[in-house]
């Protein structure tokens, strides 16, 4: 790319949203969606009626809605949303550690029969669900933070041309 090109590129950006920081975002949203749908639609024994899955609900809950408030805040370009988006991405790997990992070393009797209460299938697509979920955060958040870094550069480049 020659000069000008990279020079047009950045000024683009000012009138141009970040939907690709976004569209990431909305990816960890649908992948957080199927890893609630594999998990709860899980019925083994008595395993899943507890505290646990009342607080995994509402942890879930809580997800989606500050993603897609990052989601819209970084598509507008707004600064701010890196920090939270870095935090649910890490609150994403940590929670593979907890629900499936314990689901999956726990037997429970179903019909005098001993299972796991989360078999090996359902385990491995969780624990992808996840970890690709947490990658877009923290990818989006990547991205969200170059862009700005870069626009911000840009805007002040502007106005020393123009003091």
């Amino acid at each position: 790319m020659t000069q000008e090109d990279l020079m047009i590129k950045k000024d683009r950006m000012r009138y141009t949203k970040d939907s690709l920081s976004a569209n990431l975002i909305l990816l960890a949203i649908v992948l957080d969606a199927l890893y609630f749908v594999a998990v709860y639609q899980t019925d083994v024994g008595s395993y899943y009626y507890n505290w646990v899955i009342g607080a995994s609900i509402i942890y879930n809950l809580l997800f989606l809605l500050s993603a897609f408030l990052a989601s819209e805040g970084v598509k507008n370009r707004k600064t701010g949303f890196t920090g939270m988006l870095i935090f649910i991405g890490v609150m994403q790997i940590v929670r593979i550690f907890y629900l499936p990992a314990k689901a999956h070393s726990t037997a429970v009797v179903v019909n005098g029969q001993e299972v796991l209460a989360m078999g090996d299938g359902k385990y491995i697509f969780a624990i992808v669900c996840l970890a690709v979920s947490a990658a877009c955060c923290i990818v989006a958040a990547v991205t969200s933070y170059n862009n700005n870094k870069t626009l911000a550069d840009y805007m002040r480049s502007l106005e020393n041309q123009s003091a």
